[in-house]
């Protein structure tokens, strides 16, 4: 029979009611952190050794039994029984269980504060690597769309009406930029992150664990924290690392709302493959972009477990409070959310199917040319506030004839400003409105072939530090 093990209560008269119990022990989601606490036991147990409280001997005891409880956890033989209040509880249970005496020797020096700060450190830096390597898939598939789609031509939208007209590759490479910062962003935050809280104990620091700089190492940190009392006490990169993802989840919403939009009958740009799609229960016509759909409104829960956190922390006397342990739940929240959202999202991106030449028919809708007749006319020395009035007169004069831009002749170019020659209509089209944007960064093809190179360079780049 399990016997419970509890980590505090000597100095108590009475045990904890059932309702302090239930209100105590951690949800089973906090229980995934047992290979991060196994992992720091066994960092704790060397420099225990090195301390002198353990032997070489019932070192290697130690961390050959933290070893094989590892094993047991991950194959389902040991699992967390209702009397663990938390993962450092149900470990050392197992731990005394299979060793006695000498595996109570292992709490010397350290705390549960600790603990449970370096813990979730270590899985989410495991984790934002993970993330980063999903978010590389969705990248991967843009980049194919975009490669495919570099000379394909859509009009571009501001305030949500037609604009100017773009390659449609262009207008991809747009969220894939966000999604290359997204990626910085996992990437800095961990760099700050790499700071150790193990030695700091409950909040003064160990008098026992005096090496925290040799555990540091071993556990892929640059170094320890620099004081005992922030160590235990912070979670500002718990705080940050929500912000990152949050961050991430409203890039995702963007690109879900285009894709709704892309898709609907109305704009006709996409199809969904209908793998990545699903239908109504009473409309049998319909195919939804559910995955979109979905991703939008899961964004919310990374916003809200942003606040969460934030306002978890607000007003903390600095050092460690129960508060802080709302840090896991809005972590495995984010964590959990985009490891279903990344993967449907590349799906979905990488095998729509696109309808180039209904883009393109729509590009010259709504008089998206006008900005070239402008230019032509500054070119040709018509101050540009000048050139503006002119050519918006030339657009109301095609509404009230109800003519395109390039439908006009010459006689009626010159009937609106006798500026307006017959040279300004080999500008009027799609082709070269893109064309003549080509400056960096600009969506003329040869720019958006450059980018697209630049862009693969850097998730190459970016991909080597997800797998490190």
């Amino acid at each position: 029979m399990t016997q419970s093990t509890q980590l505090w209560g000597a100095r108590f008269r009475s045990a904890p009611s059932p309702a302090m119990k239930r209100l105590s022990r951690s949800p089973d989601s906090y229980f995934r952190l047992v290979p991060q606490d196994l992992t720091s036991s066994i960092a704790h147990a060397r420099e225990l050794v090195r301390a002198g409280i353990l032997s070489d001997g019932e070192g290697e005891t130690i961390i050959a039994t933290l070893t094989a409880i590892g094993a047991d956890v991950a194959s389902g033989i040991a699992a967390p029984a209702p009397q663990d209040e938390d993962v450092h509880t149900f470990l050392e249970r197992l731990l005394v269980e299979r060793l006695g005496a000498l595996g109570g020797k292992l709490r010397a020096g350290r705390s549960r504060n600790d603990q449970a700060a370096n813990d979730l450190k270590l899985y989410l830096r495991e984790k934002s690597r993970h993330i980063v390597a999903d978010l590389l898939r969705l990248q991967d598939a843009l980049l194919a769309q975009a490669t495919a789609h570099q000379g394909t031509l859509a009009p571009g939208f501001t305030h949500l009406q037609p604009a100017q007209p773009v390659t449609f590759a262009h207008q991809l490479l747009a969220h894939a930029q966000a999604y290359s910062r997204d990626i910085d962003r996992f990437a800095d935050w961990d760099r700050r992150s790499a700071r150790s809280p193990l030695g700091a104990a409950a909040m003064a620091g160990s008098a026992i664990a005096l090496h925290a700089e040799e555990s540091a190492r071993e556990l892929g940190y640059d170094a320890p924290c620099e004081n005992s009392i922030d160590a235990v006490g912070s979670r500002d990169h718990v705080a940050e690392f929500l912000f990152v993802t949050a961050m991430l989840s409203v890039d995702l919403a963007r690109l879900a709302e285009e894709i709704f939009l892309w898709s609907s009958r109305q704009f006709g740009w996409v199809t969904l493959d209908d793998a990545y799609a699903t239908g109504s229960s009473i409309m049998p016509q319909k195919k939804n972009a559910d995955i979109a759909e979905l991703t939008r409104g899961r964004s919310a829960r990374l916003i809200s477990g942003l606040n969460l956190m934030l306002v978890a922390l607000k007003g903390l006397p600095f050092a460690y409070n129960r508060d802080l342990s709302e840090d896991k739940f809005a972590a495995f929240e984010a964590i959990d959310t985009l490891e279903l959202v990344l993967p449907a999202m590349a799906g979905m991106v990488a095998t729509l199917t696109v309808h180039a030449e209904e883009m393109k028919r729509q590009s010259v809708d709504g008089f998206t040319l006008a900005t070239e007749v402008a230019d032509w006319l500054a070119r040709n020395g018509v101050p540009f506030s000048e050139a503006h009035e002119i050519t918006g007169a030339l657009v109301r004069f095609c509404e009230e004839q109800g003519v395109g831009l390039s439908d006009l002749s010459p006689d009626a170019l010159a009937a609106v400003d006798p500026r307006l020659t017959a040279e300004v209509l080999p500008h009027l089209t799609p082709e070269a409105a893109v064309a003549a944007r080509a400056g960096y960064g600009g969506t003329a093809p040869a720019r958006v072939a450059e980018q697209i190179e630049r862009l693969r360079a850097l998730c190459d780049q970016q991909r080597r530090w997800a797998e490190a």
